[in-house]
């Protein structure tokens, strides 16, 4: 019998993140990622409501969401990524693939620096937008957020929505 892999997808949270956010009563195994799109980063944006801005690794997509309940936050990820993965034109079948992998969390300490400064970025751009908006439409700040020229990806995609593209297909 062949040995079945754990669907896992790893947050790395900020410190603001994990102390709002509860681990998993069983922590997952120091296995790497099943998702396509790779391991997702977490923060909180002090907002009224609290706002969860999620951003991956290897895209730099953006994904917001209310933060509450924040026991939840985790397990209603799967459905705020699949929501704006469809307002980015992602295929269904990416993004059933996608949210499927998503069936276990292990929430862990950040380690990308620059993926910190990009968060760093996307908030105080959110921020900003947000003071703009008379309706904040989360969906929609994401997409905003994701045309962002980012300079991790300057010698590639420029932007988290064309990285995403790209990967997506």
């Amino acid at each position: 019998m062949g040995r079945e892999t754990h669907r896992v997808f790893v947050i790395h949270g900020t410190k603001k993140f994990r102390d709002r956010v509860p681990p998993t009563d069983a922590p997952a195994p120091e296995q790497p990622t099943t998702t396509v799109l790779g391991d997702w980063y977490a923060t909180v944006l002090f907002w009224r409501p609290l706002v969860a801005l999620l951003v991956n690794e290897q895209t730099l997509l953006p994904v917001l969401m209310r933060l509450a309940p924040a026991a939840s936050t985790l397990e209603r990820f799967r459905v705020a990524a699949a929501e704006v993965l469809r307002a980015h034109g992602v295929r269904p079948s990416f993004i059933d693939r996608e949210v499927a992998e998503m069936i276990d969390y292990r929430l862990t300490k950040t380690r990308n620096r620059s993926v910190l400064g990009i968060m760093n970025e996307f908030a105080y751009l959110a921020d900003a937008h947000r003071a703009s908006a008379d309706d904040l439409d989360l969906v929609e700040l994401s997409l905003r957020l994701a045309e962002t020229p980012c300079s991790p990806l300057y010698g590639s995609h420029v932007s988290p929505d064309r990285a995403l593209a790209a990967i997506a297909g």
